[in-house]
Order: C-alpha cells, then sequence, then structure tokens
C-alpha cells in the first residue's frame, strides 16, 4: 500500500499514516509560478494500491487539480490499483438542476476523476447519498456518525433531558439516527433558504424547552444556518446548544457568528484542514477521522467488508 498526500490536508494524512504505523509516500507537488501544478512521485508505485488522501476544499479548485495530476501521475507510473481518497467531496451541493440553465457540478467532477484515472473512491458523509450513482466505479461513502455519537456521549450533560435536532427538513434522517442511537428526542427547525448561504428560521417543530439541544448537520458553511437554529432553540426554551457536523467548512463569516452566537460549541471532524482562526475559536472542536479512513483503506486493500465500519458502539 502506498499512502499519497496532497497538499489539501497534510495533518489528516499524517496521521492516518500514523495509525497504520507506515510513512506517507514520497513525492513532489508544487507549483509553476503561473499556479500551474506539477506533481513527481519520488518511490516506485508499480504493481502498488495507491491511496491519495486529498479533500476537494478551499481552495477548491486548485486542491480538485492537485488531485486529478496526482491520479494521472500514478496512472502513468503502473500502479495497479488507485483510490481516490476524498474527505470532503467538494462541489457535491451542485448535485442537480436547480434551473433552467444550471450544471450538475458533482457529476462533473466524477467524470473527471473517472478520465484522470481512478480505480476507486473513498470519501466520508457526501452531501447527497445519489451522488454515488454519478460515478461509473466503485465508491464508497463513510459516515462519521459512529465517531461524533461517541464524542457526544463522552461530553452529555446526564442531568438534563437531551434532544437532538435537524437544522433543516433535509436533514431529519441523519438528526433522526443520532437521536436513536442516543435514545433522544428529535426536533426540526423549519426554515427557508432565499439565496445561497442565505438562511432564515422560521419554526421549531418539536420541543426543546428545557433540554440540552445538539444540531447535526453535514456541513457547517457560513454558519448562519446553525447560528440561526441555535437562537431559536434558545428562544423556545432551550437549556443550551451545541452543533455537530461532518465538514467544517467555515468560510466567510462563520468564525465571527459562532462566537457570536448562543452555540456552546460546534464540533467537527477534520477532513478538511483546520485554518489557524478555526485552532483560536474557542467554540470550535474537532474530532479525528483518521482512523476510520485508515481501517476503510485497510479493507479496501484486503477486499474485507466496509460497511461493518457503520456500526455505532
Amino acid at each position: 500500500m502506498k499512502i499519497i498526500s496532497c497538499n489539501g490536508n497534510l495533518e489528516l494524512s499524517k496521521s492516518v499514516a500514523k495509525y497504520l504505523n507506515t510513512d506517507l509516500c514520497k513525492a513532489e507537488i508544487k507549483k509553476f509560478s503561473d499556479q500551474e501544478v506539477w506533481v513527481e512521485i519520488l518511490e516506485n508505485v508499480r504493481g502498488e494500491d495507491c491511496f491519495i488522501i486529498q479533500p476537494t476544499s478551499f481552495p477548491t479548485n486548485d486542491n480538485l487539480m492537485e488531485l486529478l495530476v496526482t491520479i494521472d501521475a500514478c496512472r502513468r507510473g503502473s500502479a495497479k490499483q488507485i483510490t481516490a481518497v476524498i474527505p470532503y467531496y467538494g462541489y457535491a451541493r451542485q448535485d442537480r438542476k436547480s434551473g433552467p440553465r444550471t450544471p450538475i457540478t458533482a457529476k462533473l467532477v466524477a467524470r473527471m476523476l473517472e478520465t484522470a484515472g481512478v480505480d476507486r473512491v473513498l470519501t466520508i458523509d457526501l452531501h447527497a447519498n445519489q451522488i454515488q450513482g454519478f460515478f461509473e466505479v466503485p465508491t464508497d461513502n463513510l459516515f462519521a456518525i459512529p465517531i461524533l455519537i461517541k464524542d457526544i456521549k463522552s461530553n452529555l450533560d446526564t442531568s438534563l433531558p437531551l434532544c437532538l435536532v435537524s437544522p433543516d427538513i433535509g436533514g431529519v434522517a441523519r438528526a433522526r439516527a443520532f437521536a436513536k442511537h442516543l435514545n433522544a428526542d428529535l426536533a426540526i427547525i423549519d426554515k427557508r433558504r432565499p439565496k445561497a448561504n442565505v438562511s432564515k428560521v422560521m419554526n421549531v417543530i418539536g420541543d426543546v424547552k428545557g433540554k440540552q439541544c445538539i444540531l447535526v448537520d453535514d456541513m457547517a458553511d457560513s454558519a448562519g444556518t446553525l447560528c440561526g437554529a441555535a437562537k431559536a432553540l434558545i428562544e423556545n426554551g432551550a437549556v443550551s446548544v451545541s452543533a455537530y457536523v461532518s465538514h467544517g467548512v467555515f468560510s466567510g463569516p462563520a468564525m465571527e457568528r459562532i462566537s457570536d452566537s448562543v452555540l456552546k460549541e460546534v464540533v467537527s471532524t477534520d477532513s478538511i484542514q483546520m485554518t489557524e482562526k478555526a485552532r483560536n475559536n474557542k467554540k470550535i472542536r474537532h474530532v479525528s477521522i483518521a482512523p476510520l479512513l485508515a481501517e476503510a483503506m485497510t479493507r479496501i486493500k484486503e477486499n474485507r467488508s466496509i460497511s461493518e465500519l457503520f456500526n455505532v458502539k
């Protein structure tokens, strides 16, 4: 097994390699002065199973291009199998036509990866599960829920009733899954989104009075939805509000919004490399998905079941 890390999340790649008791494959990934991406694999990969770790988060286009060029480098180096390990799949929100002349970019990215020469894709908590169908190669969509639930249990105030909250109608299935495993109540935020990255809370469906509430979502981008939902929950009698998300994008005014909000804390996985602002924000905390990725990569290498990793203990 050869583990190759692009520049998108080197910390996560090192953690995966450490968990597997191995070293990252030596590779040089840099840019020319005009920002062209250049890649050279500095070890022999002929006949090897290559796992390329790269989230396509900000800067999205640069990270995506790095991944594509690295896949091509491995293919031309005669790698036996190339697996793109994409902890965060960028462009996933563009999974359907939202207007008469709009693209389905999530599908376009899938085609680009296949054209580059990828044999398999491994990702975590896709924004929409149907994106797996955009690929003609095997695609494994892991779930961060076992890791997040373990963290919730270890930080839970057992003296207060617990309520899991979906920040919108589309996330009800996710919140229900959390609530089931935690034996907790369920509530839903009814909101409207007049345009991208803008949301307006309309109503709270469910009883949250006197309860500790945990918002669960697949990502926190500008954090407007989470902060608005937290405010609505407190106004409806919630004792405290925390948020658990699979991907901490934290773009634009997210840091300021979280700092100024009534949120107790926002917990995300390290699928996206933490920025300096995030490190310095006392309300933001990360849990690692390195063990989950490492186990999945091992099972792919050994042709073993991956679905067993979804079990919540």
